[in-house]
């Protein structure tokens, strides 16, 4: 009895048709039907591929770049100087540094005209007027010129004593003494050594020695 039930059930569930796309797919979203899933989900199937393929481009032509640099001798640094040029373009010309651009300048001439600017610039104006004009500014400038003037008198006048010492100092009986003195010796030591070497290479010095008798007894 058992056996024919479960052969029954068996029989049922082999005529029961199964989607395998069907169950293995989630819900669809809500406010999507069936057909709009199925067509998004065919579109993202061909936006993968696509994307795929991009890559495999971009990395062939990655390479090709490399070879080119290669045999161009660019190195590494060449190309990040380019790329940060290229950058630091593409902010000078992009919208937000213009209009920062322009705001600067706008506010600079906002700042430059308006009344406090002006009436600090004048009253710095005044004070620089004033004090240059002034008695003890004068004074002052007349000191340090007067200092410098004096300090480069000084130094002259120290060079010309010390060249004038070292000329008497020449010219007195004690340096001319010593001179005399450093001649002499001089004039000795190389007359002493004339003499040596005119008794070391004289020939008659080996004639000093009589000549032994070598004749027998």
């Amino acid at each position: 009895m058992e056996s024919a039930s479960q052969g029954l059930l068996a029989d049922a569930m082999t005529d029961v048709p199964v989607d395998n796309a069907a169950s293995a797919r989630t819900a669809a979203p809500e406010g999507l039907t069936l057909a709009e899933e199925e067509e998004l989900r065919s579109e993202l199937a061909k936006v993968e591929e696509e994307i795929g393929t991009l890559r495999q481009v971009l990395a062939a032509k990655e390479r090709h770049c490399g070879e080119l640099k290669r045999k161009l001798g660019l190195t590494p640094l060449d190309g990040l100087k380019q790329n940060l040029s290229k950058s630091w373009h593409d902010v000078q010309v992009s919208n937000a540094y213009v209009k920062t651009s322009e705001k600067l300048g706008e506010w600079n001439d906002k700042v430059t005209q308006s009344d406090l600017y002006l009436s600090a610039s004048s009253t710095l104006e005044d004070w620089n007027e004033k004090l240059t004009q002034s008695e003890a500014y004068k004074k002052t400038q007349e000191t340090l010129s007067q200092a410098g003037q004096k300090t480069s008198a000084a130094l002259s006048n120290v060079g010309s004593v010390i060249s004038r010492k070292l000329g008497d100092m020449r010219n007195s009986a004690t340096f001319k003494s010593f001179e005399d003195r450093v001649g002499t010796i001089k004039s000795r030591v190389v007359g002493s050594r004339e003499n040596s070497t005119d008794g070391l290479h004289s020939p008659s010095g080996a004639g000093d020695k009589a000549p032994q008798d070598n004749a027998p007894f």
